[in-house]
């Protein structure tokens, strides 16, 4: 055998107490088992991470949802006098007392302001059918006749008889003393029915008596009395 390949053979043999060189399939095992090892350290990262996750959300839960830090009211002031609350309800209920009165109150006044515009109504139509008869009758007067046995006489000197009755008699055709002082019961009533603003005017003021003292005080001459 040659020297150089009995120095190979030589050189190959494995010696006593020492390791072959790794291969290359020791090489390989070596790098899967350090992946096997980072993938299961970031595992149980990741696991831990989610317990600690779910953990939290069951104490949200177990909380009770929409539940918020209670506020901490600050303490009274003490330079603030503070009303005890049956202090305030006795003065609620006296407002409310007082605002019921004053609802009655203003109702009693709404009704009495009512009944006033009523009766001013009513007096307004009264003074405005009274101005158009006054009118009526100074329109339609006839004309006095100045001196004569058939002058007319000044109705308005018997008492109870103003310048409006005077007018509406003149209307009526009653223009002197006499004529009234020969009135009947049947006249009078008859009269008076024709004057239904003065009711009861005629024999309450006596105006045939006083008709009969004019005449008699005017002209000298003494009327009979009719048999009524």
């Amino acid at each position: 055998m040659p020297r150089c390949a009995a120095a190979t053979v030589a050189y190959n043999r494995p010696v006593a107490g020492r390791r072959p060189p790794p291969g290359p399939l020791l090489s390989t095992m070596n790098g899967l088992t350090l992946v096997a090892l980072l993938a299961a350290v970031v595992g149980i990262a990741l696991v831990w991470r989610a317990g600690v996750a779910s953990g939290r959300r069951a104490e949200r839960a177990a909380s009770g949802p929409g539940l918020r830090p209670a506020v901490v009211a600050p303490p009274p002031n003490p330079s603030v006098p503070t009303v005890p609350l049956a202090t305030l309800n006795a003065r609620l209920a006296a407002s409310l007392v007082d605002a019921d009165a004053a609802r009655g109150h203003l109702a009693q006044l709404a009704e009495e302001r009512r009944g006033l515009f009523a009766a001013l109504a009513t007096a307004r139509t009264e003074t405005a059918r009274y101005r158009a008869l006054v009118v009526d009758l100074e329109n339609q007067a006839p004309p006095p006749l100045l001196g004569g046995p058939d002058a007319p006489d000044d109705l308005r000197l018997i008492v109870g008889v103003g310048p409006v009755l005077a007018r509406m008699l003149q209307q009526m055709g009653i223009t002197t003393y006499r004529q009234i002082a020969r009135w009947s019961e049947r006249d009078i009533d008859e009269f008076e029915a024709r004057l239904p603003e003065f009711p009861g005017r005629i024999r309450r003021d006596a105006w045939v008596t006083q008709a009969r003292a004019l005449h008699q005080s005017k002209y000298g001459e003494a009327l009979p009395v009719r048999d009524r």
